[in-house]
């Protein structure tokens, strides 16, 4: 991995002293937020972590290497470029072969952060069995790599335009613990409760931190999903946005959306429906989410160094 992996100054440092570093993804960068948002919710997802005392990672695929840790010039680039490669698992070797540019999915970014030596990573909505799959057979490749890489990921739940009590019984069969932080709901990103319940819940930080720990003991392969639920104060009602939701899937169908292209299509859909509201939520979540990770990733750091 050496051959292919720049883990840049600050985060080897942090890493090699066993200290508290959170992943956070570049797609929300380059294929997630409109500009400038993109650009400024990054930099505050940096602050995020660094203001509750980690170091934060952002990854990225440039000249065909894996970076971790992006400096805000290479952040910066990304935001502000056209045709920015969606890079998923799958598309790791042929986006570095290439040397193209690319922003990591869910994905990409825990198996990235796991050769890294990463535990925690931050993000929105982990991605899930999309709405129809009967006919699309679309799941996402983050609940797979949920299965097989020992990251844990801070979320507010799954996008709310997937099939949530489908995403939920694949976790389940695939053996991801989801845990609540500090909710016994299922969050749906924009909104707080899906409507579907939790079995498990951690109420801290040191909390998730020794679950992790025992998780990760006990060998057991699987990665951990932390729900976060979205702020009080943007979060969403479920009813109107599910009428919103309904709106952008037939717009997606009428113009024939599918494949990588469908989530920012629905999102950014939804973005201009809601008068801004999903963007503003998808924006504070983000940080909020960050915030939360940076937390986890301290007192895992601590418990370890204890250890």
């Amino acid at each position: 991995m050496n051959s292919y992996l720049d883990i840049r100054p600050e985060a080897a440092a942090a890493l090699a002293r066993g200290g508290p570093v959170v992943a956070l993804e570049s797609t929300v960068i380059a294929h997630g937020l409109p500009r400038p948002h993109n650009l400024d919710t990054a930099r505050r997802m940096e602050s995020a972590v660094r203001d509750s005392g980690a170091v934060p990672a952002t990854v990225g695929l440039l000249n065909g290497r894996l970076i971790v840790g992006l400096t805000i010039e290479e952040i910066e680039w990304l935001a502000k470029t056209d045709g920015i490669h969606k890079v998923s698992r799958r598309d790791l070797s042929a986006v570095l072969q290439a040397r193209k540019p690319g922003a990591t999915t869910v994905a990409a970014t825990m198996w990235i952060a796991a050769q890294a030596g990463i535990s925690v990573f931050a993000t929105g909505g982990i991605g899930g069995v999309h709405r129809g799959v009967e006919e699309t057979l679309d799941i996402s490749a983050d609940l797979t790599e949920l299965a097989r890489t020992r990251v844990a990921v801070v979320c507010a739940g799954a996008k709310i335009i997937l099939d949530l009590p489908r995403t939920l019984e694949v976790l389940e069969t695939l053996g991801v613990p989801v845990v609540g932080y500090r909710t016994n709901h299922f969050p749906a990103f924009y909104v707080r409760d899906s409507g579907l319940a939790l079995d498990l819940r951690v109420q801290s930080a040191q909390e998730a931190a020794r679950l992790m720990s025992m998780q990760w003991d006990l060998g057991l392969p699987a990665g951990i999903v932390f729900c976060n639920p979205p702020l009080e104060s943007s979060a969403l009602d479920r009813a109107k946005t599910e009428a919103l939701i309904q709106a952008a899937l037939g717009a997606a169908r009428s113009e024939g959306i599918q494949g990588k292209a469908l989530t920012p299509y629905l999102l950014s859909y939804l973005a201009t429906a809601s008068g801004g509201a999903t963007l503003n939520a998808n924006i504070d979540l983000l940080v909020n989410n960050a915030c939360v990770a940076a937390q986890i990733a301290m007192a895992y750091s601590a418990a370890r160094a204890k250890s």
